[in-house]
């Protein structure tokens, strides 16, 4: 029996596994356990679904933060960073569509109606609420959600399933392993000298806490990249009442696209797309649909949210030589148009750069080098000898780096070196199988080793927002489920 535990949302309250001494951690148990390492959106789903499918499961939440369940992406505070999609679409069960909505209905924040585009910081504290109800413990069997606030730093298989080595040597013994590591900050946008990356000008994770609060109102910005995170640093830079010129670069010089009306729609072609498996085949098909739209009065928009069920299916079917094609020249233009701003933002954006306080520069940076306590940036625009600007704060808001031959941080490290982990070729995340176990050096899937989130861009491309993360969630949890003995 688990008993169930009322805590405050002051993080300084939640209780965690440190505290107890659990028989979660003892591999005798009879209990199904199972470790989940990360609890932003992904991890926090696949708990919640796992509690569903195995009651009796002992689930080990692994996550350093504060607070569990937000992640990197619900963690901002800041009131003028909005969710890039309506709340209707944002329950973290595909099964009960309205579960956000209604739980957002009964906040201050939409006590008049509820918002269109609701903030960032709030969806964090649905995920907070919603993953405390079930973080519990039972004095016999410790059965439940355990939130373990550390690090992971090494997994290995052991004879009745996996260890996963905690930060100050401790060891959870688990039958499955799940990483849901999430995102990780920008890669550097120059390789050739890393004598920039060490000044202090320069700020390679645009969401650490003080990388804008200590930027002064009069001094210098030049950001590199013009998607979703440029636009939330210079809606911040606006609110702090940032008055100096921001200088953006930007390879394709392209904003994201506003969102249009809620309730458009255009009906579903996918069979015309099922057996198409070139880039230029697929294009051709959604060009026609584009026109047809057009003369019937429908927007863009509308023909690609059709496509969004199936996006990961288009993907798949693409041989790896075309889905190169495909990164190499319209993934850029895909994602300005797939990852809309909310319409408010958009508008922010373009009114300031039309009285100047935005001045994009359309190109790719080749060189950036110290100049005393600034940082002097060269922006190449084609063959033209290339353009010099200088700037007291640069920032990198390029996206996330997402090929694992690259991450560093220690548990990626030693299942790379151990063979368990495989970057897959296109650099966009982990090589695993249809159920997302990861897949070995010698290609065969571990029994015991999962992934879910962005690691699994490889699989379906689109692999970071909500009701793509859920869908995973609940499908791994029923797998996970199913290979327990004795539970089918």
């Amino acid at each position: 029996m688990s008993v169930m535990l009322n805590i405050p949302l002051d993080a300084r309250n939640i209780q965690h596994d440190r505290k107890f001494s659990y028989p979660s951690v003892n591999k005798t148990t009879t209990h199904p356990v199972i470790t989940i390492v990360g609890a932003g959106f992904a991890g926090t789903a696949l708990a919640l679904q796992l509690r569903r499918e195995l009651p009796q499961a002992i689930i080990h939440l692994v996550e350093p933060r504060p607070v569990p369940g937000p992640g990197l992406a619900y963690s901002s505070q800041r009131p003028e960073h909005l969710l890039n999609v309506r709340p209707r679409s944002l329950s973290l069960y595909a099964d009960q569509p309205e579960h956000f909505a209604e739980w957002l209905h009964r906040q201050p924040e939409a006590a008049a109606d509820l918002p269109e585009f609701t903030s960032r910081a709030t969806y964090g504290r649905y995920l907070t609420e919603e993953l405390q109800n079930y973080l519990s413990y039972s004095v016999a069997f410790g059965i439940g959600i355990h939130w373990n606030q550390t690090t992971a730093v090494t997994t290995a298989a052991a004879a009745s399933g996996r260890t996963v080595t905690l930060v100050d040597g401790s060891i959870l013994h688990s039958q499955f392993v799940v990483l849901a590591l999430g995102n990780f900050p920008p890669p550097p946008p120059v390789g050739s000298s890393a004598t920039y990356l060490e000044h202090p000008a320069y700020h390679a994770d645009p969401w650490k806490l003080d990388t804008l609060s200590n930027i002064g109102a009069d001094e210098s910005v030049l950001l590199i990249g013009s998607g979703l995170t440029a636009v939330d640093v210079l809606l911040t830079l606006r609110q702090q009442n940032h008055r100096a010129p921001v200088a953006v670069v930007a390879r394709h010089g392209r904003w994201p696209a506003a969102h249009g009306p809620a309730e458009a729609s255009y009906p579903d072609f996918y069979a015309e797309l099922a057996t198409q498996t070139t880039v230029l085949e697929t294009l051709a098909v959604l060009r026609h649909h584009l026109k047809q739209a057009a003369a019937q009065g429908i927007d863009w928009r509308p023909v690609l949210d059709s496509l969004r069920p199936h996006l990961g299916r288009i993907w798949a079917a693409w041989p790896l030589a075309e889905q190169r094609r495909f990164l190499r020249h319209l993934a850029g233009r895909w994602s300005v148009a797939r990852h809309r701003s909310p319409p408010q933002n958009a508008a922010t954006i373009a009114e300031m750069l039309a009285n100047g306080q935005v001045q994009l520069h359309t190109g790719r940076i080749s060189e950036i080098k110290p100049d005393g306590d600034r940082l002097q940036v060269c922006v190449q625009h084609g063959p033209a000898a290339g353009q010099w600007l200088t700037a007291q704060h640069i920032i990198c808001c390029t996206g996330p780096l997402l090929d694992y031959a690259r991450i560093d941080i220690p548990l990626v490290r030693s299942l790379r070196e151990s063979g368990e982990l495989t970057p897959d070729p296109l650099g966009l995340g982990l090589q695993t199988d249809a159920h997302g176990a990861l897949l070995a050096a010698d290609g065969r899937p571990s029994s015991t080793l999962f992934t879910l989130g962005p690691s699994r861009r490889p699989a379906y491309f689109e692999s970071t927002a909500v009701p793509e993360l859920r869908q995973q969630a609940a499908a791994l949890a029923s797998e996970l489920a199913r290979r327990v003995p004795g539970n089918r």
